[in-house]
């Protein structure tokens, strides 16, 4: 069936449908890395988004089976669905080939209701996206009329609101230690890469007062939209950093984020974001360098800091914050995805610090 991608500035890309045949409305992003896109499309940041894959052949090794382990994360997902609201592609595989691939791309996107369109000029879009920045788009399917799709403004939606838990989940009970993980849209490596560290996790909602609860360290996650849609978050976390018993804190993605924001700092949104397995970050004062895997369309003005917080990683392409840190107190926090899933792992000993001065 045809499809055509219709970006917000008129430009038109013509190709043909595979997955769910579902006419969309949403931000057009792209993502450059070169596997990965089971996780990326059940990665909860990316709702309310038209991913855009650049490599160029995509589905080539299928989707592995959709299990769950005791504890209710998912064994090879990063969520319990996918939460992208379309795919877009070059070359989609109609044949895959893989030890563990339960089916097909297209059919896994047919069943949740997702839309696919390929055969199109990726890297002609992504040029378009890297000159104009991100822009709304509409996938529209066969007849459909694109006047009928029905359009949100990403900016003015709260997603996180959307994708948090909506009670209070509890992992690994009974553990030495215990973290409150804030969930504005978690990826299930990152709880998994706290769990198989010995802690309790306690997952609560992204509006929820956690510092009513007892526990041992704060971890704040990723998510999805524009972080100045969660203020409650934000007062919850300076109502945290201002009390007299000091413990430690960890952020990542929307983490940096809103702690930057509780520590007085402003956020603005990048031209075309981060999104991939290969962003280089600097340990800021060393020359310790690292290859990183991203999915953020935000970033900390760094230098809105006050003086008793500074930068901990900096981004080396463009200069923009990767993370930040407390001068004294316990305190930090990642821009990028240091349990990355997928990606390189260069940084996960970040848990391993958070786990240990708790």
């Amino acid at each position: 069936m045809q499809a055509t991608l219709i970006l917000e500035d008129g430009t038109t890309f013509h190709g043909h449908s595979f997955g769910a045949p579902r006419s969309i409305s949403g931000e057009v992003v792209f993502n450059t890395a070169m596997t990965g896109y089971v996780e990326s499309l059940t990665d909860p940041s990316y709702a309310g988004q038209l991913m855009t894959l650049t490599y160029p052949l995509v589905g080539n090794y299928g989707v592995p089976p959709f299990t769950f382990r005791e504890d209710g994360l998912a064994d090879f997902m990063e969520s319990d669905r996918i939460y992208a609201s379309a795919l877009i592609v070059s070359d989609y595989s109609e044949r895959h080939s893989h030890w563990n691939a339960q089916e097909s791309l297209s059919e896994w996107l047919q069943r949740e209701g997702v839309p696919g369109i390929t055969g199109i000029d990726t890297r002609a879009l992504t040029k378009v996206l890297r000159r104009h920045g991100v822009m709304m788009g509409k996938i529209v399917i066969g007849d459909d009329r694109a006047e009928d799709i029905a359009e949100e403004n990403y900016g003015e939606v709260n997603y996180v609101a959307r994708v948090s838990c909506q009670e209070v989940i509890r992992y690994n009970e009974g553990a030495p230690k215990r973290v409150v993980l804030v969930d504005c849209g978690v990826k299930h490596n990152i709880l998994r890469s706290l769990i198989s560290r010995g802690v309790e996790v306690v997952r609560v909602p992204w509006d929820y007062d956690f510092n009513t609860l007892d526990f041992d360290g704060l971890f704040l996650a990723n998510g999805p939209g524009d972080p100045d849609r969660c203020g409650r978050t934000v007062r919850h976390i300076q109502q945290f950093l201002g009390q007299s018993q000091v413990r430690p804190v960890m952020g990542i993605c929307m983490g940096n984020q809103l702690l930057a924001k509780a520590a007085g700092a402003t956020i603005y949104k990048l031209k075309y974001g981060h999104r991939s397995h290969n962003q280089p970050v600097r340990e800021v004062g060393t020359n310790r360098c690292f290859i990183t895997s991203q999915n953020h369309g935000f970033a900390v003005n760094a230098q809105g800091l006050p003086a008793d917080w500074k930068p901990y990683f900096e981004n080396m392409n463009d200069g923009s914050n990767e993370g930040i840190r407390h001068t004294h107190n316990p305190w930090f926090s990642a821009q990028f995805h240091p349990e990355a899933c997928s990606g390189p792992t260069d940084t996960m000993f970040l848990f391993d610090e958070f786990v240990k001065i708790l």
